[in-house]
């Protein structure tokens, strides 16, 4: 490697093995000589591909380093995918070079569209609105528009995200040639078209699927011969849903973009990796931060305090182990914590709210475990205890939001285990699951019926059985059958 100007030139196997720390800027060379000066990274995939916004021959581009052992195969998909979407008519930036990295690799520029966004960053300010809401209909139905556009052109997208869609002064482009496929010929097509369309479909909160017809609409307005069938959209829905999730609750517990996951014979950690830095200080020392905290709850076999780090309010769950025995009942199996962390990624995988999971620590000896802490963001609504009178029915908000939550739970097989009004929390309109310890998303219908009778019934023995909140809540929540 060499240093121009204070700026380091890094070559591919440097990069290869880069971590989410590669600094900037740094400038890469091709094999002709020419360099291009990374700036910004954008999104790091550790070890196969890395893109920023970089300065080549002084104009500003997207730059795609393919930096893996085998990334020619990768490079020549990215290109060979921009050019179908060119050749189709569909709106791309434009490829501005490509080529060899000098000691490996390769590279891809694009324009760079300045001020643009992906649908992805548009949709975290509107995934706490209601499905169906203008506001995230005005975000949505543009993608599905477009992916119609590019089913009736004969390609898929398999790699579909609300990520992969970039909008820019008012129009949506794709990017991410590198999953751009021709659909084959045939009833074939059929399936992978209608696949293709639940995928997107599949990136939606489960509320979202009473939107179809809306959403099917604008998908099949810019095509005339792909008519999804109803029934088997809803299944294709429930196949990719589920790939996502078991896919998802995987990186939870690997080290990979997302999550910073580390573990040694003394302990195992994983932390948001967007969060790592912030918490650097929480998880170095846990017990000290549990003792700086607010106590919400002090318990034998778990202690609950708020903390404030850079001025954010956070919440330290810490599992204590009550006795020799307790802990020889818990070395052998995942702890509450790691049980918590996993059940709030999936809640808030389907769109259900929960505090956000930030991190989770279990201390170990070899393979048994110890003592372990959550760490979550704090919520600051008030229980449902407090929200809801026992003498009058809740509000039309207040209403469809527990029956909403109900069903959602019923539909996807989940109790919570401990139902109390007091680990249901309102805010910003919504209500908030907490306290996750217990929760299971039960494979067997047998014994999913009978917790979720329990969860019912300990939900409403939070009010007075004669009591008119009572009486609403047991007419109007749903029951397993």
């Amino acid at each position: 490697m060499t240093v121009q100007g204070n700026v380091e030139c890094v070559d591919a196997k440097r990069l290869r093995h880069a971590r989410q720390s590669l600094a900037v800027p740094f400038r890469v060379q091709a094999d002709d000589g020419e360099t291009i000066s990374v700036s910004r990274l954008l999104r790091v995939l550790l070890g196969k591909r890395i893109v920023g916004e970089a300065n080549w021959r002084d104009t500003s581009v997207l730059v795609k380093l393919f930096v893996a052992r085998a990334n020619t195969r990768h490079w020549e998909r990215e290109r060979q995918g921009i050019a179908a979407l060119q050749a189709a008519n569909l709106p791309t930036p434009a490829v501005v070079g490509a080529g060899r990295l000098e000691g490996g690799g390769h590279f891809l520029l694009t324009e760079f569209l300045a001020g643009s966004r992906t649908l992805a960053e548009r949709w975290m300010g509107a995934q706490k609105l209601r499905a169906g809401d203008p506001r995230a209909l005005e975000i949505l139905l543009p993608a599905f528009a477009l992916l119609g556009r590019l089913h009736a052109a004969g390609l898929i997208q398999t790699d579909l995200h609300l990520g992969n869609f970039l909008e820019h002064q008012g129009e949506l482009f794709l990017i991410d040639g590198d999953g751009i496929e021709l659909v084959t010929k045939g009833a074939e097509a059929s399936r992978q078209t209608l696949d293709n369309l639940a995928l997107l479909v599949a990136q939606l909160p489960l509320a979202w699927e009473a939107c179809l017809d809306v959403l099917v609409a604008a998908y099949s307005a810019e095509q005339e011969r792909l008519r999804p069938e109803p029934d088997a959209l809803l299944l294709a829905i429930e196949r990719a849903r589920e790939q996502r999730l078991t896919h998802f609750l995987g990186k939870t517990l690997r080290d990979c973009s997302q999550f910073a996951v580390r573990g040694t014979t003394s302990l195992f950690t994983a932390v948001v990796r967007a969060e790592k830095e912030a918490l650097a200080g929480l998880l170095e020392n846990p017990d000290a931060a549990v003792a700086s905290g607010q106590m919400l709850k002090d318990g034998n076999t778990c202690t609950v305090v708020r903390v404030d780090v850079g001025g954010r309010a956070l919440v330290i769950k810490r599992y204590n182990l009550k006795s020799f025995r307790h802990a020889l009942s818990r070395f052998w199996r995942p702890s509450r914590a790691w049980h918590s962390w996993v059940a709030g990624h999936r809640l808030a995988f389907f769109g259900i709210a929960t505090p956000a999971p930030l991190a989770m620590l279990e201390e170990r000896v070899g393979p048994l475990r110890r003592r372990a802490f959550l760490v979550t963001d704090h919520c600051p609504g008030d229980s449902l205890m407090q929200r809801l009178s026992p003498d009058r029915e809740p509000d039309d908000e207040m209403a469809t939001a527990l029956i909403d939550l109900f069903e959602q739970f019923l539909r996807l097989k989940i109790t919570h285990g401990d139902m109390k009004a007091t680990n249901l929390l309102w805010h910003d309109g919504r209500i908030v699951v907490i306290d996750l310890d217990a929760m299971v998303r039960h494979d067997s219908h047998t014994a999913f019926v009978r917790d979720w009778r329990r969860d019912r019934a300990r939900f409403l023995r939070n009010w007075p059985t004669h009591s008119a909140l009572y009486r609403w809540l047991d007419a109007n929540l749903p029951e397993a059958a």
